[in-house]
């Protein structure tokens, strides 16, 4: 069995904790509007034609987005790295697009990363199957779990699907063995309204275990707009610029009343 992923990002300090090794697994359910990762949306393999010029001359080149792994190239690319991960405490983190799109094989790998000794995490959306997500909480150590929007209408409007499931599944995983860090996109316009953080804080106050760990505030950013002329993906956000560091600072502020610690960035 193989798994298609679109990057490997080595040295990763942004996806849990110490230094790992981050997989990007190719396929999403949701259509997020500022999604930075439009190179992982398509479940297929993709090739993509990059123009570039020097001076006068224009040439292409031709780039693959998506390539077949197996669990024991992953674990062969893990192992140069053990060092690095042994030392800060690190591990190998599954992201995407969404990793649960292909779950029989991120279980496969979840299980061969926990049986060589690293610690998993998995970078998810909430947008799968109660049963997949039941499937690879024995083999998953921390889950990176993304809240956009509690109220469904906007939450459909912004990302193509409702956050029903995606709510069952937050509780579900704050219930089991595994820790959980909340991870929240701050997005002008979309959820950045003190109405909107306040639904979420509440919904983390309401929801809260001692297995969440801490909120992440990611704040919206244009450094993946120049990726979707590529892909012939519409860019929606637009002029929409990203928010004020006064304003991550106040919500910072504001999701400490949570109980747990609240970082800026991943």
């Amino acid at each position: 069995m193989k798994g298609l992923i679109f990057s490997v990002k080595r040295y990763s300090v942004h996806d849990g904790p110490g230094i790992r090794v981050t997989f990007f697994m190719k396929g999403c359910p949701l259509s997020c509007w500022w999604c930075h990762n439009p190179e992982g949306i398509s479940p297929e393999p993709e090739k993509v034609v990059q123009k570039n010029k020097i001076g006068e001359k224009e040439f292409s080149i031709v780039e693959d987005a998506g390539k077949l792994f197996s669990v024991d190239e992953i674990l062969g690319i893990l192992e140069k790295e053990r060092a690095f991960i042994t030392h800060s405490k690190g591990g190998v983190t599954f992201s995407g697009g969404e990793p649960m799109l292909q779950c029989e094989f991120l279980i496969e790998a979840l299980k061969a990363c926990k049986d060589a000794g690293y610690h998993t995490a998995v970078d998810t959306s909430g947008y799968s199957s109660t049963e997949n997500y039941r499937s690879v909480i024995p083999f998953t150590d921390l889950f990176l779990f993304d809240i956009k929007h509690i109220d469904d209408t906007m939450h459909l409007k912004y990302t193509g699907v409702s956050n029903f499931l995606i709510l069952e599944n937050l509780l579900l995983l704050l219930h089991s063995p595994g820790d959980v860090i909340i991870r929240i996109p701050v997005i002008p316009g979309v959820n950045d309204d003190s109405g909107s953080m306040n639904d979420i804080r509440q919904l983390l106050i309401n929801f809260k275990t001692d297995n969440l760990k801490k909120i992440n505030l990611l704040p919206y950013h244009k450094t993946g707009s120049s990726k979707y002329n590529k892909f012939n993906i519409p860019y929606r956000m637009g002029s929409i610029e990203p928010p004020s560091k006064g304003r991550i600072q106040e919500l910072k502020e504001f999701f400490c009343e949570v109980g747990v610690k609240v970082k800026i960035g991943g």
